[in-house]
């Protein structure tokens, strides 16, 4: 599972194949370097209608997996939708949310702390449970 936050840029409309399949490609911008990336995300038959409640210039977090396919010698990859929900356009990708910088308040104590902080080397234990 990966994801992705940022502002829906398009949300183009439902595209129907004679085989039955459709399915519906947005737009994303993220804003989490230096450059802006347009991520195109795609959700497939009954997920097509779950667009309709967006808009252009929404912040979105988009949850999605990844597929990869051979087609007459030729690979794609598609980033495959299954959930997206209202939320702030920080741009993170591929990794959850995190505030790396410390509380205005100058107090170090409200700020979240780091893995090299929380990881104890003597909690780990090489025991195999089984």
């Amino acid at each position: 599972m990966y994801e992705a936050a940022g502002k829906i840029k398009v949300i183009n409309d439902t595209q129907s194949f004679p085989s039955g399949f459709s399915k519906r490609e947005f737009v994303v911008t993220t804003s989490h370097d230096k450059y802006p990336q347009d991520l195109k995300f795609e959700v497939v038959k009954d997920k097509c209608q779950m667009l309709d409640a967006y808009e252009v210039g929404q912040d979105v977090q988009v949850s999605f997996d990844i597929r990869g396919n051979e087609y007459n010698g030729k690979y794609f990859v598609n980033l495959s939708c299954w959930k997206i929900q209202s939320g702030s356009g920080g741009g993170d990708f591929s990794a959850p949310r995190q505030n790396s910088e410390p509380a205005r308040t100058g107090n170090r104590s409200q700020a979240e702390p780091s893995m090299a902080e929380l990881r104890n080397e003597d909690d780990f234990d090489d025991d195999v449970p089984f």
